[in-house]
């Protein structure tokens, strides 16, 4: 099991200026339904340095995606508070999963994990708002994230895995810090549909790959 505090200790590899990491950064978790949407979503965002998926919320040891027990699927995140706020985030997060009704499943039910207090009352704060301006009771659950396990690597980034020629000259270029990547978050984002042209164009052009890989990832945006 990994510790919430551990979370995202390596440097991206990423050369460009305005990719590279801030220097302090802070952290958020979600579960949103299946992860692959929300870590896509999130990772085109401006602001969000890195994602990855995996799985918390939960008790039993070493959970897995066939083993998974009382555990659920989650998207975190770390973002450069100077601009993003975590409320930004939240409203995300209400806006992109079904907070009523619940999930059948706990595995894709919709929950925010807090990594301290501020985040817990924030998170409360926003979801007291949602359910005085709806009229109606929001069931996604608020809890304090105790651990993560991450997922295994196949659902890491996976629309932009499973784009044909990219992904694969990408894990290889990336390697071990694939995951880590801002780079690599943007592009699976774009993958998926989120984001803007101009990200999109300056992304590319800070991607030193073959001429086929970019027009496969053209193809794709």
């Amino acid at each position: 099991m990994t510790h919430p505090d551990e979370e995202f200790t390596r440097q991206s590899p990423d050369a460009a200026g305005a990719l590279q990491p801030p220097p302090e950064t802070q952290t958020a978790t979600f579960g949103m339904g299946c992860f692959w949407g929300p870590d896509a979503r999130f990772g085109a965002m401006e602001g969000v340095v890195r994602t990855r998926v995996g799985y918390a919320g939960g008790t039993e040891p070493n959970p897995s995606y066939y083993s998974l027990g009382d555990h659920t699927e989650v998207v975190q995140l770390e973002y450069d508070p100077e601009t993003l706020s975590y409320e930004d985030l939240l409203e995300v997060f209400w806006a992109n999963h079904s907070w009523q009704p619940p999930s059948r499943k706990r595995q894709y039910r919709g929950v925010v994990l807090a990594h301290d207090d501020e985040q817990y009352e924030a998170a409360h704060r926003t979801k007291d708002d949602l359910a005085e301006r709806t009229g109606t009771t929001v069931e996604s659950e608020i809890e304090v994230l105790e651990s993560i396990t991450l997922a295994e690597d196949y659902h890491q980034k996976y629309e932009l895995r499973s784009t044909p020629v990219a992904g694969d000259e990408l894990v290889d270029q990336y390697g071990d810090e694939f995951v880590d990547s801002t780079v690599v978050a943007r592009l699976n984002g774009f993958v998926a549909g989120h984001g803007t042209e101009e990200q999109r164009r300056c992304v590319l052009a800070e991607l030193d790959v073959p001429a086929t890989v970019v027009a496969e990832l053209r193809r794709r945006f």
